[in-house]
């Protein structure tokens, strides 16, 4: 059993859980026709968690941290988000069966004998409901006791300080980005991704049903930004996340007294100090403008380099060596096509910072304290 917990608390590790997220995703999508229409295994993924949580109660470490009254909906939005995730495959791989076959899809067709009198059928339903979730936040407000802490004292931090679920995606970001990155322009490029999607996604396909074959690319860059880079960090926010900000697996004792020594360098650092072994190109102190430029410059050009061609060199490139992003590019236009691939890069470069934090102490690609600009 000490075995098991060993393997599942190393899997459990950010760089490990971020990476099976990812192929977990993709091979759910992938073979979704057996995830959807076999039994077995649709019963097995929806019941794996919850014969899981039931299981790692019985672990004392495990149970401590589960049974606080913050991470309890967190446990049930997991499950939940599993099985309508689930639910909405399924009613798509139908869908796009009936396509293929020539028939309308199930929310087309007419559906004269589900129709219901608003009253005493539907009225009744909803008050029934109304009764059974009233009992539920009764019953939940009793057995769970609301998570109230004493009055803010400023001698007197907690450890770990979190903030509210819905920002621990935002609180984990902050850790692999500069402040003004993780709490500025991330968030505004979010905003503004979002309001570019009917302007880039011109499919005019898969609206009003479910359907998967016909809008492949944007249920998956959707499901990504969701899955993987909202609902992981949660995850790894509340569940992970112990004092001094380490990491701790599910059935790990939340030592305060575990400190990691962790020695974060810059993609410079390793440039010259690893792989020139000689020290970095700095200006003097009373160097003028133009020196201090070029310091800089030859200090991080690898890390300029690598960002820049990250962004402007690898949009063309996908169209010259992919079949995909080539009828992309032909079918939206250059703008926007770069304005897409911008905003999906950009997404793009969450999990390959964060994971080159995890295994290599990666701190910055490119580093100016000079100007507080770092990247």
């Amino acid at each position: 059993m000490e075995t098991i917990k060993h393997v599942i608390n190393t899997l459990f590790a950010p760089q490990y859980l971020v990476t099976l997220v990812i192929i977990g995703l993709f091979l759910f999508y992938r073979y979704r026709r057996v995830v959807t229409q076999n039994k077995l295994v649709a019963y097995s993924i929806l019941a794996a968690p919850v014969v899981f949580f039931a299981v790692s109660t019985l672990d004392p470490n495990f149970w401590v941290q589960f049974k606080r009254p913050d991470n309890v909906p967190i446990a049930g939005m997991m499950l939940l988000v599993l099985f309508f995730t689930w639910l909405a495959l399924k009613k798509a791989v139908q869908n796009d069966d009936r396509i293929r076959d020539g028939r309308p899809v199930a929310e087309a067709e007419p559906e004269e004998e589900e129709k219901v009198f608003i009253w005493p059928d539907l009225v009744y339903t909803e008050l029934i409901c109304l009764l059974l979730v009233s009992i539920l936040l009764t019953v939940w407000s009793i057995v769970i006791p609301a998570p109230l802490e004493e009055p803010a004292n400023p001698q007197l931090t907690p450890n770990p300080s979190k903030a509210p679920w819905y920002f621990l995606g935002l609180q984990e970001i902050l850790v692999y980005f500069d402040p003004w990155l993780a709490g500025v322009v991330i968030p505004t490029f979010i905003v503004i991704g979002l309001m570019a999607i009917p302007y880039i996604d011109t499919n005019p396909k898969g609206n009003g049903y479910y359907t998967f074959e016909e809008r492949r690319s944007e249920i998956l860059l959707f499901q990504f930004g969701f899955i993987v880079l909202w609902v992981t960090l949660i995850v790894l926010g509340t569940f992970l996340r112990g004092p001094n900000w380490n990491f701790f697996g599910p059935f790990e004792t939340w030592d305060p007294h575990k400190v990691e020594a962790l020695k974060n360098v810059n993609l410079s650092d390793y440039y010259y100090y690893w792989l020139l072994d000689q020290p970095k190109p700095e200006a003097p102190p009373d160097a003028d403008v133009i020196t201090q430029l070029w310091a800089i410059f030859r200090r991080e050009f690898v890390g300029i380099f690598l960002v820049l061609g990250y962004f402007l060199a690898l949009p063309p490139a996908l169209v010259i060596f992919s079949k995909f992003f080539r009828k992309m590019f032909i079918k939206m236009g250059f703008m926007r096509y770069m304005v897409m691939t911008f905003l999906l890069l950009s997404m793009g470069l969450f999990p390959i910072k964060m994971i080159a934090r995890w295994t290599v102490n990666l701190k910055y690609f490119i580093s100016i304290p000079e100007w507080l600009l770092n990247f």
